[in-house]
Formats: C-alpha cells, structure tokens, sequence
C-alpha cells in the first residue's frame, strides 16, 4: 500500500471513529417508570414536528405496573424535544395516552394514571 493510499485509509478510520463516537454522544438516556395500574404494551417516542410515530421502543416486551426500564434513544438526530405515546392492553381502564418531553433534559420519566 502506498503512502498516499495509508494516510487517505487512516483519515477514513479516523473519520468513521469521530462519527460513532459523536453519535455513542448524542444518544439520550433515560428511565421510563410504569406508575398506572396498567401494563404497558407499546411506548413510541418521535422528535418533536415528524408526523409519523418511530418503531414501538419496548418491541416485544411490555412494561409491567411499577416497572421500570432504561432507555435508549438513538436515532442520530440532534433533536431535545419528543412526542411520546403510550397503549395500553385492551383491558386496561386507560386511554391511549401522549405527552411531550424535553429528552435532554430529563433522567426519568414517570407514567401515572
């Protein structure tokens, strides 16, 4: 490999390293507790503005009352401010419930009834 050819690879390297670092920066982090007497079964969380709700964040799994799990969301954008929703199972006395949170800003997030 010739010089010229090393030190272009070693600055790709290098780019694509600051990029994954800068974006492990940008993930926002935070707790979300179930407070209600109902099981979560989806929780979607999309910035701010977009008209489309992103992928259900618990998949699979559900969010139990008085359980609480880590979030993460890292979807690159550089966005503080999140439209939420939470569904509940259909034997649940609650109402599909939204709210808007600022993600930079919190550490956790309480769900209550």
């Amino acid at each position: 490999m010739t010089l010229k050819l090393r030190m272009a690879a070693a600055g790709a390297l290098a780019g694509i390293t600051c990029f994954a670092f800068a974006a492990q920066a940008d993930d926002l982090v935070f707790t979300l507790k179930n407070a209600t007497n109902s099981v979560i079964t989806e929780f979607y969380a999309s910035p701010s503005g977009v008209d489309e709700w992103e992928e259900d964040i618990l998949g699979r799994d559900v969010l139990n009352p008085g359980e609480s799990v880590r979030v993460t969301v890292a979807d690159g954008r550089r966005a503080c401010k999140y439209d939420m929703r939470f569904e509940f199972t259909e034997d649940s006395d609650l109402d599909t419930t939204t709210d808007t949170q600022d993600f930079c800003e919190m550490d956790s997030y309480t769900l209550h009834e």
